[in-house]
């Protein structure tokens, strides 16, 4: 019964004013809007980072160590991952390489820079169906995929190889047929992928072909096996030259290269404190200039025997309600702009229910925050003083 006086309360208060209530619907509303933001380019930025870790079919992975990430490679010798297929635990190895090339854009001729993926289409180590349902032709000299996910400039690949079929261009200077089309998108560090065989991948780069240095190994184990051990294991018994991890940690080591290694990271999450801060002040203004216009109604409500706990609560509940009001426009504006962004950029932001959660709490605790800050004027308020 309490509750529900407080409530016509508070919001009578509200409606009062309509263009203060508006307007920090509207402070809400961005604050929201920018925390979504920062936070959708922030998901953003570490799934598109492990995308290509995500398809490789395997437990345990083998890399140079000085491996930073897939923009800062490093290569390391085969034999480390041949020497892998010894020990107990482990099925089969991949060998994979990783690259930018220079690819001939077919309908302008302008060339830009693909990230290729070369692998043996003999171990199937590519968990993608467009990939497993040509690898066959993959085996041809001259081989490659294109990434349906990348950006345009790039070419209209997937309307010219839906118009033609199977269609010639160059990589790296040297002449290739496209046989298929997969989709993997593009991150902050690539804009589109390439995939081809592991032969195909050694012409395209000669210079590599009698080196035997590869860029990452994919170990799969033999079922039942304890990953743990096998992990331990071969972490023990390999040189040091190269580091085993699993695949759990090879997302975490590429997540954690992007988020303290470069500025990007630390820009999103000090975008989101940002529009916090933004919020939490647009809301103690309002909340403010209430208290203050009301100081006499609530000085009235003291003197004939309400005790500030109820009042305190009174501006609590305004703040709940702004809260409330502000974070619906707040998340449909986030969605649209998710919408705009994914389709100019094809980065990978998509909104979640754990997100909006998040921003609901971060939104009450705003307005909560300032409430409580608010609420000092109303704490000092003596009827003798107002009468």
């Amino acid at each position: 019964m309490k509750m529900k006086r407080k409530l016509p309360i508070a919001w009578l208060q509200l409606k009062k004013e309509k263009s203060r209530m508006f307007v920090a619907i509207a402070g809400i509303a961005f604050a929201d809007v920018l925390m979504f933001l920062q936070m959708g380019f922030r998901s953003a930025l570490f799934n598109g980072a492990v995308q290509i870790h995500n398809v490789l079919d395997g437990e345990i992975f083998l890399v140079s160590r000085r491996y930073k990430s897939l923009i800062s490679l490093d290569r390391f010798s085969e034999r480390r991952l041949y020497q892998a297929l010894g020990y107990t635990g482990v099925k089969s190895v991949s060998p994979i390489y990783l690259s930018p090339v220079q690819w001939k854009n077919p309908e302008n001729k302008q060339i830009w820079n693909l990230y290729a993926i070369g692998f043996n289409p003999n171990d199937k180590t590519l968990k993608l169906p467009g990939v497993q349902a040509n690898l066959e032709q993959l085996k041809r000299p001259d081989t490659v995929m294109f990434d349906a996910g990348a950006r345009r400039e790039f070419g209209a690949i997937p309307e010219l190889f839906q118009q033609q079929g199977v269609f010639s261009t160059e990589v790296e200077n040297r002449r290739v047929d496209v046989i298929g089309l997969f989709k993997l998108g593009t991150s902050f560090g690539i804009n589109g992928h390439l995939v081809t065989s592991d032969i195909n991948f050694l012409r395209l780069f000669g210079e590599r072909r009698q080196k035997g240095l590869i860029d990452m190994g994919v170990i799969k184990l033999e079922p039942g096996a304890n990953a743990d051990w096998v992990l331990t294991n071969l972490r023990a018994k390999l040189p040091d030259d190269v580091l085993v991890i699993s695949k759990q940690e090879f997302l975490e080591k590429e997540k954690g290269f992007w988020n303290s290694s470069t500025p990007v990271g630390y820009v999103f999450d000090l975008g989101a404190v940002i529009g916090f801060i933004v919020g939490a002040v647009i809301v103690y203004q309002i909340l403010y200039s209430d208290v203050s216009d009301h100081l006499p109604e609530y000085a009235t409500l003291k003197a004939i025997g309400f005790r500030d706990r109820y009042l305190l609560s009174v501006v609590f509940t305004e703040a709940m309600i702004l809260a409330a009001m502000g974070f619906i426009p707040g998340l449909g504006i986030s969605l649209g702009f998710y919408s705009i962004t994914r389709q100019a950029t094809l980065l990978p932001m998509v909104m979640t229910v754990e997100r909006a959660i998040f921003v609901l709490t971060l939104t009450a605790l705003m307005c909560g925050i300032s409430a409580a800050i608010a609420i000092r004027k109303l704490q000092s308020a003596d009827p003798a003083d107002i009468f």
